[in-house]
């Protein structure tokens, strides 16, 4: 399998997207996607634990196939193997999984979770999320780093990154104003009554 070089180097769908979204399977799935970007989403990650593989790879061939018509990549969290088989664009880990160096063997860019200023400077992927900025039931037990560790991104960042974390229509200003351009969601959007108008209040706040 193809190797690449460990040293960060932006990957030019992270650096051109400004509203992450995150989600699980759906029922809804395909509808939701369309829904989600038509308001302003432009990178899309599949992160789902709950399934066995066979439901996992099946609703990933979903996702990658209405990523795929509607132009926007798709990021599988945590499963390189499954995202070379769906033809993804990226995988994203977080600190206890596979290392980001054994993950690029794969052929794939890479994203990193980050929690702190340490993390951030150990960082070798190709962006990195940066979070939780705000306490959210998604990262249970992971306690808020607050906007502080946005505004240090903005300074010591070398590569792209998302402010994560319990942001929504009613803080994304505070993250905006700390220094984030770029911002990944779950709740905000995938809890949404109406997902479109989610995604575009939380672009339009982005200023882009």
């Amino acid at each position: 399998m193809a190797t690449t070089s460990s040293s960060p180097a932006p990957w030019p769908a992270a650096e051109a997207a400004r509203l992450y979204l995150v989600t699980g399977a759906r029922q809804d799935l395909g509808a939701f996607l369309e829904a989600a970007v038509r308001g302003g989403v432009d990178l899309v990650q599949l992160r789902e634990k709950r399934l066995p593989d066979g439901e996992l790879l099946a609703t990933l061939e979903e996702a990658r196939a209405v990523t795929r018509r509607l132009g926007v990549p798709l990021v599988v969290n945590d499963r390189p193997d499954l995202a070379v088989l769906v033809g993804a664009d990226c995988v994203h880990v977080g600190q206890e999984d596979l290392p980001v160096e054994a993950v690029r063997r794969f052929g794939l860019p890479v994203g990193l979770s980050t929690h702190s200023p340490g993390d951030l400077a150990r960082a070798k992927a190709d962006y990195v999320g940066v979070g939780p900025v705000f306490a959210t039931p998604t990262k249970e037990g992971r306690p808020a780093v607050g906007v502080e560790y946005v505004r240090h991104a903005a300074v010591h960042a070398r590569v792209p990154w998302f402010a994560i974390g319990g942001i929504d229509e009613t803080n994304v200003r505070d993250v905006v104003a700390a220094g984030a351009i770029r911002i990944a969601v779950v709740r905000a959007i995938g809890e949404a009554h109406d997902p479109e108008r989610a995604a575009r209040v939380l672009r339009e706040a982005l200023g882009r």
